[in-house]
C-alpha cells in the first residue's frame, strides 16, 4: 500500500506500520466492548494482516484504524479508537476522511459494524443497513 502521511493540527495520521504501537493498541482494545477478549499476539497478528493507519502526537499513538480488504471489492472498517483525551479535536472525522479517500479504497464498498458512532461514520456516506448485515461467531 501506497504510504501516506497527512499532518492535521499538530497531529501525524499515517498508515506507516512501523509507528504504530502494540501496547497502545491492545490497552485501548482490552477495554473496548468489541474487541476486549482479544491477546495481544490476535491483535498484533490482526494489525500484519491489515492496512492500518495511526494517529500521533509528540511520538505518542492517540488513534487507530485497522482496514481488511481484497482491494477490488470490499473493506471492512474495525478496531476504530481514538484516545479519550484526544477526542473533540476533529480527529476521528480526519481519520475516517483520510481511509474512505485514500486510493486503495475510495472505488470500494465499506463495511463497518459499530453501537454507537452511526453520525459519524454516516457523515462520510455510510448507512444503516440491519436487514442484511450478518455474522456469524466463533464458539
Amino acid at each position: 500500500m501506497k504510504l501516506e502521511e497527512i499532518n492535521y493540527k499538530n497531529y501525524l495520521i499515517s498508515n506507516n506500520k512501523s509507528l504504530l504501537s502494540l501496547e497502545i493498541i491492545h490497552e485501548f482494545l482490552s477495554r473496548s466492548y468489541w474487541a476486549s477478549q482479544r491477546s495481544k499476539e490476535t491483535i498484533a497478528q490482526s494489525i500484519q494482516n491489515s492496512e492500518c493507519f495511526g494517529i500521533y502526537t509528540n511520538n505518542d499513538q492517540v488513534g487507530f484504524a485497522r482496514i481488511v480488504t481484497d482491494y477490488s471489492v470490499m473493506y471492512w472498517l474495525c478496531d476504530v479508537f481514538i484516545d479519550e483525551n484526544h477526542r473533540k479535536k476533529g480527529l476521528g472525522k480526519k481519520l475516517i476522511e483520510t481511509i474512505v479517500n485514500h486510493e486503495e479504497f475510495n472505488n470500494l464498498i465499506g463495511m463497518l459494524a459499530t453501537l454507537d458512532a452511526h453520525p459519524l461514520y454516516e457523515k462520510y456516506g455510510f448507512v444503516k443497513d440491519s436487514e442484511r448485515f450478518m455474522r456469524r461467531r466463533i464458539n
